[in-house]
């Protein structure tokens, strides 16, 4: 709690409680500020806020209510530094590091996260430092509650925060008013086109992520990327499997247990073990190993670290109920990520793939995703994922097409049931789409829904 005069400069005496933007949020004894969103002028909320127990206003317009409130004229701005103030957060007290790519944005920050001390994780997986682990509710939080996290981060010990930022956070400037120590792009390939209209846009804004670099940060870029070697600034480092990057990944070796990864840059060799699966995790480890060197953690530490390394969750997530087949959780749902841990599989007997696509997003990559799908797995089985308020048959019948070599069972569920009910030895499930979600999007209403007790269920009935 504090007090309303130390936060502004007001003459009334009222006890904040907190500080929201989205009027749904507002609890008693909250400031509500009206800022002015991509797609919604928050203004227009303000007596739904009032009436959710709001008790200061902060507008960019005079109001025709007899109100506490204040007029200010940048409003983001003004709300940045409220949070600030409310939160009693210090920022550079942290080494601010923020991932961004179309896919692994969780793997490589949570692979930060373990590689360094004392360093928060914030992103799809919620909040984690230390032993504490908080949900979040968006991959990269609204700027409120960005701060709140920011603040918990500090009293626990934190040193460096390791966060996704997505496209949606910078279209929406969640991150306004941080500037990172270091940034990643991890690749560009077409997603959340129907917010970004277009392949230009959306790169343009995962792009706009250097805006919000230090003048001494450091760009790492996977530079094999092609929407990628365009980036060009200050402090740019470059790796992939190409020559022209400043480190070379030169050596891919597989065992039963680690793949070797041998990196080739500054005039050292590197050698690395990682045991997660994936020539995309490649990329991932070969990152966050890279920041992580650059942010002063020794080599000899992170060889151990990775070393050690276990799947992020509902990331290529090898679930063990004492099968003789592989079952996969992975959060797979775009084109190049669903392309990729297809491609990851091909050495077993059966791939056995249960997925589907989101509803009220984009339509033109369904029958992509489908012949993808269709095309790299013995056994396909479409089903439900968030559908929203979209009918799922009508979403399969789009992933489909015309094509017969495929089964549909709406219940992702039923799905999955008969999909672990059908393998055998040598098979591999792979369950794409939600992760570790909790929820299944239906309608505006978020159903507890959760693939990993789907699967734990099955194996209980028995």
């Amino acid at each position: 709690m504090k007090k309303l005069k130390n936060l502004i400069d007001t003459n009334y005496d009222i006890d904040i409680y907190g500080v929201c933007e989205d009027s749904r949020s507002v609890k008693k004894g909250y400031i509500f500020v009206a800022t002015k969103g991509y797609n919604v002028d928050h203004f227009d909320y303000i007596d739904d806020a009032i009436s959710n127990g709001a008790v200061f206003l902060v507008v960019d317009r005079e109001i025709d209510l007899s109100f506490p409130h204040i007029v200010v004229d940048n409003i983001q701005s003004y709300y940045i530094e409220l949070c600030r103030k409310f939160f009693d957060i210090d920022i550079d007290r942290l080494k601010l590091i923020g991932i961004t790519g179309t896919d692994g944005k969780t793997t490589t920050t949570t692979i930060i996260h373990r590689l360094m001390d004392n360093c928060c994780y914030i992103g799809t997986n919620g909040l984690q430092i230390n032993d504490l682990v908080m949900n979040t509710s968006n991959t990269t939080p609204c700027i409120a509650e960005l701060y709140s996290d920011l603040s918990i981060a500090v009293e626990n010990g934190a040193g460096s925060v390791s966060m996704e930022v997505s496209s949606e956070a910078l279209l929406h400037k969640r991150v306004d008013g941080l500037k990172f120590d270091i940034v990643g792009f991890t690749n560009i390939t077409g997603d959340h086109l129907n917010v970004h209209k277009s392949m230009d846009n959306y790169i343009s804004c995962k792009k706009s992520l250097l805006d919000y670099v230090k003048k001494d940060g450091l760009v790492f870029v996977n530079g094999d990327d092609d929407n990628l070697k365009t980036i060009s600034c200050d402090n740019l480092i470059t790796f992939g499997f190409n020559d022209y990057n400043d480190y070379v990944i030169c050596k891919v070796e597989k065992d039963n247990k680690y793949t070797k990864i041998v990196i080739r840059g500054k005039d050292k060799i590197y050698e690395l073990n990682s045991p997660l699966f994936g020539l995309y995790n490649v990329y991932n480890v070969v990152m966050a190993f890279l920041i992580c060197l650059h942010l002063g953690v020794s080599y000899e530490v992170l060889v151990e670290k990775i070393k050690e390394l276990t799947p992020v969750s509902g990331r290529c997530e090898f679930l063990d109920f004492g099968q003789d087949y592989s079952i996969v959780l992975d959060y797979a749902h775009t084109i190049n990520g669903i392309k990729n841990i297809l491609n990851s599989f091909k050495d077993y007997n059966r791939i056995i793939t249960v997925t589907g696509c989101a509803g009220g997003r984009e339509h033109e990559k369904r029958s992509v995703i489908g012949d993808i799908v269709m095309s790299n797995s013995d056994i396909s089985i479409f089903t439900m994922d968030d559908p929203r308020y979209e009918d799922v048959n009508d979403i399969i019948d789009e992933m489909v097409g015309s094509n017969k070599d495929y089964i549909r069972i709406v219940d992702r569920e039923e799905a999955i049931f008969y999909a672990l009910s059908i393998a055998g030895s040598g098979d591999v499930v792979l369950i794409l789409g939600k992760g570790r979600d909790n929820y299944m999007a239906i309608e505006d209403k978020k159903v507890p829904y959760s693939d990993y007790e789907v699967v734990k269920k099955y194996f209980e009935k028995d």
